[in-house]
């Protein structure tokens, strides 16, 4: 009898061990436990909750107290630095897969603080600032812009990606009830994991509804971005867009192959920066001269490394055309 309890105990005891050695682990190795956290806000939608630091799966990830992927920064430019904004959505945002310092954003500084040509000229330092979050359309962007200022830099580039141009108005539903969007560090690394993957993700029928809504998407994203636009004009910045590409819209023999609607908003937009005398770099044809288009991708729409590199080259490049000390 005793024997049969004490065993009964070690059982217990085991198990205790094996579910602590499990939540150690898949907090160390993948950062569970710890999710970076979003807070709902009535014009922007939602944003990355303010001065964070994880790692999720290797990757550090700070966000400052701007709600930005950056480090701490002053809200005035320092004297004799070179200051830039990038605002985006997941591309340039890098997400939990991307590691603090492969970020676009982070990138770009290193490029640019390294390299000695006229954009530095100067300048004793750069700084690439990067204001996004996941699923940001132009109207997130526009939002967060007019709540936070421009930062006084001297150049702000916008990079959306096609799926961008039909994006919805802000909305902040999903905070709290999406998996992707939590408002609250979860108790255990356990509840999370087992949350992510076994558990159904959840419906949310009033953003079902929100998309059904009719109206010109494109249009209204087109106007968000007119006034991100004069926004920059107005603080003396100069403005560049730029938008990738979905990778199915690269077709395997190099071509592009996007879907009707989508060549027709492509259009729209490329009509629009030239009437708004808007610099544009559309990756789409970049990365359809590509040999191997899939290799700058890490799943249909994201870029991994290299395809970060590629679109860090290609704005430093019409950087160094559109801004001088």
């Amino acid at each position: 009898m005793a024997g049969s309890w004490m065993a009964g105990i070690g059982g217990i005891v085991g198990a205790i061990a094996l579910l602590a050695l499990l939540e150690v682990g898949l907090r160390l190795l993948f950062g569970f436990g710890k999710p970076l956290i979003y807070v709902a806000d009535p014009q922007i939608g939602y944003l990355l909750s303010p001065n964070q630091n994880t790692r999720r799966f290797g990757n550090q990830i700070t966000i400052n107290q701007y709600a930005m992927r950056s480090p701490e920064i002053s809200q005035a430019r320092p004297d004799k630095t070179l200051r830039i904004l990038l605002i985006g959505d997941s591309i340039a945002n890098g997400g939990w897969w991307t590691d603090q310092n492969q970020t676009i954003s982070a990138l770009l500084e290193q490029q640019l603080q390294s390299r000695s040509m006229k954009l530095g000229q100067g300048f004793e330092q750069v700084e690439v600032l990067n204001a996004s979050a996941n699923s940001w359309s132009p109207r997130n962007q526009l939002a967060y812009l007019q709540r936070f200022g421009t930062f006084e830099a001297q150049a702000i580039v916008q990079l959306i990606n096609t799926d961008d141009l039909f994006g919805i108005a802000p909305y902040s539903l999903v905070v709290g009830r999406d998996r992707n969007y939590p408002d609250r560090q979860p108790p255990l690394a356990l509840v999370e994991a087992l949350s992510r993957y076994l558990v159904p993700a959840a419906d949310i029928p009033e953003l079902d509804q929100l998309w059904q809504q009719g109206g010109d998407r494109v249009e209204e994203n087109l106007a968000a971005i007119a006034q991100i636009k004069a926004i920059a004009t107005q603080q003396n910045a100069r403005f560049l867009l730029a938008m990738t590409p979905l990778l199915r819209e690269i077709g395997s023999d190099g071509k592009p192959r996007s879907r009707d609607y989508e060549q027709k908003a492509r259009q729209r937009l490329t009509d629009f920066a030239a009437q708004q005398q808007i610099p544009l770099i559309d990756f789409l044809p970049l990365f359809a001269a590509s040999t191997d288009p899939a290799s700058l991708y890490r799943d249909s729409i994201h870029l991994n490394q290299a395809g970060n590199l590629q679109v860090v080259e290609q704005i430093r490049q019409k950087l160094e055309a559109e801004v001088s000390p």
